[in-house]
Order: structure tokens, then sequence, then C-alpha cells
């Protein structure tokens, strides 16, 4: 019996140790990638960085006409953009961004990642901008994001354009409380494979072909940025939707509705729901993309920025819309 003991023990002894160099060899080859380093790769010649409060937020201001602000995605950034950027700035002024945890701006030492904090943060960098009055526009959480915006500051939005806002996803909506977090998801924090946002990305795209590998390494190297996983983590265990129905009711500018068909996290029957609960919104139009997914901005920019283009040309940025509503529905 000793004796068997004593192998049990050398064994487990023997697989804790394995398992030991298994985690930390794959903490190595995932390891942080310094922020040089990730600059010198995804930085452009337009990309500035603004210390605000304790951030370091990197933008991205091009163009000259009526400001359009364009707002990523979770897990995203704004490089996401660059289709829009380039079919937008000949005639408008375009300012975006890689909120705190995303793209090059990385984590926020307050250790703050709520919403109210990223609309803060969105609002300080327009001041810096002398962005007074803009369309905004946002994808996902961007959509929220813009959403809280504009209720926030109803006399600087000009127009919104909503691409399938996430609060509206059945699992975080209507969110009081802070979500819990599986403690295995810690592990994200070392352990990151590239499948994982190559699983992500094919699972938001309505034809999984469609993902570039360039793409997916984009997401996976700018998700290895110095601080940025744990400062994901973070964003994720604090994020509380609210009630967004009375957000939504709030919003008094024109608004856009952009939705894949195919969406998979926030179904396009919701799209339908968003127009009815923007009551008080001037107008309102719908388009839907048939065979795309949630990240439509990614899978149908030429088509998306085409159609918002056609949108923007007709918002009044110079003073508050009072026109009759418009719905319009594109199969």
């Amino acid at each position: 019996m000793r004796g068997i003991l004593l192998a049990l023990g050398w064994t487990v002894g023997g697989l804790a140790a394995l398992a030991l160099v298994a985690f930390a060899a794959a903490t190595w080859v995932w390891r942080d990638i310094p922020a040089e380093t990730l600059e010198a790769r995804y930085a452009s010649p337009a990309s500035r960085f603004a210390a605000i409060d304790g951030a370091r937020i990197h933008y991205r201001d091009e163009g000259a006409g009526p400001p359009v602000v364009l707002i990523h995605a979770n897990f995203a950034s704004l490089i996401g953009w660059d289709p829009w950027a380039e079919a937008l700035r000949d005639s408008y002024r375009v300012v975006r961004f890689d909120m705190t945890s995303h793209g090059l701006s990385g984590a926020d030492s307050t250790g703050n990642y709520g919403l109210p904090r990223t609309v803060d943060l969105m609002e300080r960098l327009l001041d810096r901008l002398g962005v007074e009055r803009a369309a905004i526009v946002g994808t996902s959480l961007g959509g929220t994001v813009a959403i809280r915006y504009a209720v926030r500051n109803p006399q600087r939005v000009a127009g919104l354009v909503l691409i399938s806002p996430g609060s509206l996803e059945p699992g975080v909506r209507g969110r009081q409380a802070p979500p819990s977090i599986s403690p295995a998801a810690a592990l994200l924090r070392w352990i990151t494979p590239r499948a994982l946002p190559e699983f992500m990305l094919k699972g938001g795209f309505g034809d999984s072909a469609k993902v570039a590998p360039e793409l997916v390494d984009r997401w996976h190297d700018l998700w290895r940025l110095e601080g940025q996983r744990a400062a994901q983590l973070e964003r994720l265990r604090q994020y509380i939707s609210g009630n967004i129905e009375a957000l939504i009711g709030q919003v008094r500018a024109p608004v856009l509705i952009q939705w894949g068909e195919e969406n998979p996290q926030v179904r396009v029957e919701l799209a339908a729901e968003l127009a009815r609960l923007l009551t008080n919104a001037p107008s309102i139009e719908t388009i839907i993309y048939p065979g795309v997914g949630h990240m439509a901005i990614q899978e149908a920019p030429r088509e998306t920025s085409a159609d918002a283009r056609s949108w923007l040309d007709r918002v009044p940025f110079a003073g508050l819309s009072g026109s009759a509503g418009i719905r319009r529905q594109r199969a």
C-alpha cells in the first residue's frame, strides 16, 4: 500500500509539474506585446494620442467638413473603420478612437471601464478636438455608447447611426448589476490563442469564409497589448446595460439603423424593436443587409458605408431636425 501511495504521489506530482510547465510555455507564447511594437505595426500617420484623466486615448482625425464620430465594437479597434473613413473623409471630418482596453489605447489607470466612464472620456476627447456637434456612428458596444452620448449631449448630436447596438442583446439587456464572470475566464489574461478571436469573428460574420487571416491576426495582436487583457476582463466585469429602453426613448436626433439579417448575437427582429423604442427621434430609417452577421462594418464595409454616406448627406448638421419620420426597410 505504501508503494502504491508513493507511486500515486509521484504521478500526481509529475502531472502537476507538467501542467505548470505547459502553463508557463503558453504564457510565454501568448505573452503581452509592448506598446511600441504594436504602435509601429498598427498606428498610421494620422494616429494621435491624447492623455485624458489617467487614460491614453488613441484616435485619428481626418478629412474636413461636418464631423462624424465612429465608435467601434467590443474587442475591436478603430482600424475596423478604415473603409468608412475612406468613404467619408472627402466631405466629412471623420473622428474615431480606441476605447480603453481596446486597440492602441490600452488600460485606464483608474481601473474604471464602466459605460459612464467610457462616455465621459469620449466627451473629453471631443471637447479637446473642438467637436461641438457631430453625427455619431456606433456598432455593437459602440452603438450603446452612442446612445448614451446622445442622451447626455442632445444639442451636440446631429444624427445617430446605430449598427445592432449590443445592449439589446437578451443576455445583457436591462442588467442592473455586473455580470458573473467565470474564474476560468481569468486564464485569458495569460493564455489567449489565436483561435479565440478567429472563433469570435467567424461567429459574428454571416459568411465565415469572409473572415480574412489578416483581420484575425490584428485582433489577436491588439488583444495582447501590454495590460490589455486584464483591462478587457475588467470591462466585462463592469458592464451594466441598465434601462436601455428608457435611454433609447430619450434620443432626439435623426437615426439610421443598420442591421445584418444573419446576426446571431443581436437578432434582426430587434431592429424593428429599436425603431419602435425611438419614440422621440424625429426621423428613423432602417436598412437590413441580407447574409450579413453582427459585424456588419467588417463584413459589408462598402455597402454599410455607402448607405451611411447617403443618409449623412441629408442630415441637418447646422441645427436640430424637425422633419417628419421616414421609415425604410430594404430586403
